[in-house]
């Protein structure tokens, strides 16, 4: 098995790990996060309903223009922020972060501090 395989699945065995612990309600919604090599995306999700609250990535209209590319540190911090302001018009202060089997540094980490600047709280 190549290194790359061997890469993408240990992350999907730490996906379905940390998944069986993290539940999303109405009232604390998972935040969930994906990236890909050239985008992040977050969205708050109520697994009980099985219905996305609020999603955005960096493909997100009101993003794509201040930011040159998608895949760095900075381009998640704007993502966090916006996940956050959209958080609060659905009058969500308290979240779940579901990390996406990622290592909690760089990008993860830059997304997480901006959403918790932008008010809410895991």
């Amino acid at each position: 098995m190549n290194r790359l395989k061997r890469k993408k699945l240990a992350r999907v065995a730490r996906k379905r790990h940390v998944r069986q612990k993290v539940i999303g309600t109405n009232q604390r919604p998972r935040l969930s996060v994906f990236k890909s090599a050239n985008h992040i995306y977050a969205q708050l999700i109520d697994d009980e309903n099985r219905v996305t609250l609020a999603a955005t990535s960096t493909l997100a209209p009101e993003l794509k223009k201040s930011i040159s590319q998608g895949g760095n540190a900075s381009a998640a911090e704007k993502v966090g922020a916006l996940i956050a302001n959209k958080a609060k018009e659905f009058q969500i202060q308290s979240v779940v972060f579901d990390r996406g089997g990622n290592l909690y540094h760089g990008r993860v980490k830059a997304l997480a501090d901006a959403a918790r600047e932008g008010g809410l709280k895991f």
